[in-house]
């Protein structure tokens, strides 16, 4: 039998807390299937006291996580603090200069660290593993690495914030505002302390800059993802879009086009027939497109204690076995720099406006389209009972560049009131 696998674990969270429960409740089921036990040495968070629901009694505690990273009796470093700098930076790093493997859920250090740490560990012949930090609980990041490592990827897309997620279905099953829906979610404490995190898009685009990465064979660049949060749309744009059939949900696409790599995390329009279009709740889904597979569709819990620490423990357990793969799938040394591409390849766009109620002001907007080189596909205006009138536009394929053009033209055609709302259409 190999000598057990001695785990360091710094954060004691949801998640740490769920880690250190799987390995209580599964010790025997663990060490058959690894091969070796895997055992518990020593823990770090910011406090002692804290009831985490766990018995932590037989473990040596570290106040500095980096000090825990250096113990003797550490063979894997399991990082589950959060936050791109600081102590998480400083104790992955110490984990590798002294020799130990890493497992780590913190997608913000990685999609803003990731080709460093991932240099640093393959030159010290050390493995980061991290699918805990993309999408909770689905194993897409070894799908990715491994399932699919004979396949040319072509598209990555997905629902990767399940809180914005569970906004937006709200939304539309209840009738209620963005904001009487974001002020129940952060009540109900589904939202970071930070929020910007989720509504803005920033905790979803770093999990898709990562997977990004390991599709392409770029290096990590998270400043180059197209972030749009979903604090924009608006209930009328929820039911306007179930009109024409479609759902708005917060979407991250990557795809390599030949003007290079376009990473973007926004809203966007999906059929609701489609997988993504049927999406509820909290729910996650990742879609992944290969030259090989065709399309395969990932869908489960995004978050949450059991969840995330089953992913923690699925690379656990893959060390455990003495599997070894590179941080992004190929050599860290060998991922290139992308050049970034801003929505290039065309899509159909959904188009509301409120146009002043005079005649001729419908033309006005087709003709600055027209100008554009957009053409319509279709078009809707609503009743209304003032002096202005809510229209609906689906154009035909367009680029974002020629849309950004006829926006700016909808300024100078004097019919438009206040500022119109563009979404992608995205083809699933």
């Amino acid at each position: 039998m190999a000598q057990p696998l001695r785990l360091g674990i710094a954060g004691l969270g949801t998640v740490g807390a769920g880690v250190v429960r799987i390995v209580q409740k599964h010790a025997d089921l663990l060490q058959v299937r690894s091969g070796r036990a895997i055992s518990i040495s020593a823990v770090s968070a910011r406090s002692r006291d804290k009831d985490r629901g766990v018995d932590l009694s037989g473990y040596a505690w570290e106040d500095d996580p980096v000090a825990l990273a250096r113990r003797d009796d550490v063979d894997l470093f399991i990082e589950v603090m959060g936050g791109h700098n600081g102590p998480a930076k400083d104790a992955t790093e110490a984990a590798i200069a002294a020799g130990k493997d890493v497992v780590s859920a913190n997608k913000a250090l990685l999609a803003v660290h990731g080709q460093a740490i991932a240099e640093a560990a393959e030159a010290a012949g050390r493995v980061i593993r991290f699918e805990a930090a993309v999408a909770g609980g689905i194993p897409v990041v070894k799908a990715l690495t491994e399932g699919l490592a004979g396949n040319d990827i072509t598209r990555i897309m997905g629902v990767m914030n399940g809180s914005c997620n569970y906004i937006l279905t709200r939304m539309e099953s209840a009738g209620l505002t963005y904001q009487e829906v974001f002020d129940e979610a952060n009540a109900l404490g589904y939202l970071e302390a930070d929020p910007e995190l989720d509504v803005g898009g920033v905790d979803a685009g770093h999990k898709l800059a990562l997977l990004a990465s390991i599709a392409f064979g770029t290096q990590v660049d998270f400043d180059a993802v197209q972030l749009e949060g979903i604090g924009s749309v608006s209930i009328d744009d929820i039911r306007h879009a179930a009109d024409m059939g479609f759902k708005i949900k917060l979407l991250g696409v990557a795809q390599m086009t030949g003007r290079g790599l376009e990473q973007r995390m926004s809203p966007c329009l999906v059929p609701d027939t489609s997988p993504l279009g049927q999406l509820q709740g909290g729910t996650n889904m990742v879609v992944l497109e290969g030259d090989s597979v065709g399309q395969i569709v990932l869908r489960g819990a995004g978050a949450g204690e059991g969840p995330t620490a089953s992913a923690v423990m699925g690379d656990v357990m893959d060390i455990a076995r003495g599997i070894r793969i590179s941080t992004f799938g190929q050599p860290a040394t060998s991922l290139r720099r992308a050049r970034a591409a801003v929505a290039a390849v065309p899509a159909p766009y959904y188009l509301r406006m409120t146009l002043l109620d005079k005649p001729g002001a419908l033309a006005k907007v087709a003709r600055a389209l027209g100008d554009a080189g957009i053409s319509i596909d279709r078009m809707r205006q609503y009743d209304h009972a003032d002096a202005v009138a809510p229209v609906l536009i689906v154009t035909h394929k367009t680029t974002r560049t020629a849309l950004d053009e006829a926006l700016t033209a909808f300024k100078d055609t004097g019919v438009v009131f206040g500022d119109p709302i563009a979404i992608r259409i995205e083809a699933v």
